[in-house]
């Protein structure tokens, strides 16, 4: 990561505010590319589809950004990181404008295609800018400012958005959404200097990374969680309404509750993955795989529902950051490539986790699904405590 020393000083306020920007991009583009998960329902019904089929709406943007994210790296290597971030944050707000008049389903699946370019590229360039805004000694806390928007997205825009959703339309969620990108947008251009391409990030870079033993441990890892969490919580909403038996707001206000878990797990693995790492990735994974296992007998009533999705909420908390930990571990001195490698690997899983859990909801149940992803979880967290213990 450079630390470029900025052509004119600039304040320390308008430096934060700017490492502010950046994360509330990423916190758009992340509950963007969520938001579906707690409207599942609401939007298969609108077009008249399955929950597995509008789970589609979860699985393209991750494939898409898992292409993305290397390719509009590598292909824009050179231009300016400040028009890169600008006109990917203004891609955001057609796509939910889009998603929000959709007159078809396919149109809907066009918009998500948009965002799942918008989450390669943003991530993977806006995540490694903290030391070409901030002075050395405070780079540290900016990239994790930065990286908070990733748990936060997760773990309160979908909560957020089911609320919103409730109120006044699954639409109106989107809509809400592209005035965020629209505000971000503006953000970026008021706080962001100009920030020329100086640091290239090649294929052999990556592919030198990807032969580490650390850098595969991480994407075992990382894909397996992935696979279980976002193959089970895809299908949370149709679970709690249908198994659990709660309504729309009920499911907002659990989900709520999963959220604020989420963002107490995110700091409390953030802590511990500096010096605990494998434990707290591990326990993660445990925890997900008792919390999914557990919900086909336990959940069926609503005390049991919403403390299982509150440890799951605690678990899920802390896999982007154990993950994204991982691979700089793997790669200490190629942040910008370990963070390309995460974006890609994440998202690849992602949407390979929606489009399974899909296939296992429509022609099994949406109990299945959880059954299954509690024992990739546990995989999980077996695997890779054997795979990293001492020697």
């Amino acid at each position: 990561m450079s630390t470029t020393t900025l052509a004119r000083p600039r304040s320390p306020f308008i430096s934060w505010l700017a490492v502010t920007s950046l994360m509330l991009g990423i916190f758009a583009i992340v509950t963007s590319e969520i938001l579906p998960i707690g409207l599942l329902t609401a939007i298969g019904a609108d077009f008249g589809i399955s929950d597995g089929v509008t789970g589609l709406t979860m699985t393209l943007p991750g494939i898409v950004a898992a292409v993305a994210a290397p390719t509009v790296t590598l292909t824009t290597a050179r231009l300016d990181r400040r028009l890169m971030l600008c006109v990917l944050m203004a891609v955001l707000a057609v796509a939910d404008v889009l998603a929000a008049v959709a007159t078809s389903y396919w149109v809907m699946l066009i918009s998500r295609v948009l965002v799942g370019l918008t989450i390669g590229g943003f991530w993977s360039i806006g995540a490694g800018l903290a030391g070409r805004l901030m002075p050395p000694h405070a780079v540290g806390t900016a990239t994790a400012v930065i990286f908070s928007a990733v748990p936060l997205g997760s773990v309160l825009g979908v909560p957020a958005g089911t609320f919103i959703g409730d109120l006044a339309g699954w639409r109106t969620a989107f809509l809400v959404l592209a005035v965020l990108a629209v505000l971000v947008l503006a953000a970026l251009l008021m706080l962001l200097p100009p920030l020329p391409a100086h640091q290239v990030t090649s294929p052999r870079v990556l592919l030198d990374l990807l032969r580490t033993r650390g850098a595969a441990i991480a994407l075992s890892a990382t894909f397996l969680i992935v696979l279980a969490h976002f193959g089970t919580y895809t299908y949370v909403t149709p679970f709690l309404q249908d198994v659990t038996g709660l309504p729309p707001a009920a499911v907002s206000a659990v989900l709520l509750a999963y959220g604020i878990a989420g963002i107490a797990g995110n700091f409390l693995a953030g802590k511990a993955a500096a010096t605990r790492l494998r434990v707290a990735f591990a326990t993660s994974g445990c925890l997900i795989a008792v919390s999914t296992l557990l919900l086909p007998s336990v959940g069926g009533t609503t005390v049991g529902a919403v403390v299982l999705l509150m440890v799951w909420g605690l678990a899920y908390g802390g896999v982007p950051v154990c993950s994204q930990a991982s691979f700089i571990t793997a790669a200490p001195h190629t942040t910008e490539g370990a963070t390309v490698v995460f974006t890609s690997s994440f998202q690849a899983t992602f949407a390979l986790g929606a489009f399974l859990g899909g296939r296992v909801v429509d022609d099994f149940s949406v109990s299945t699904v959880m059954i299954c992803g509690g024992l990739t979880a546990l995989l999980m967290a077996v695997s890779l405590w054997s795979l990293t213990k001492p020697r």
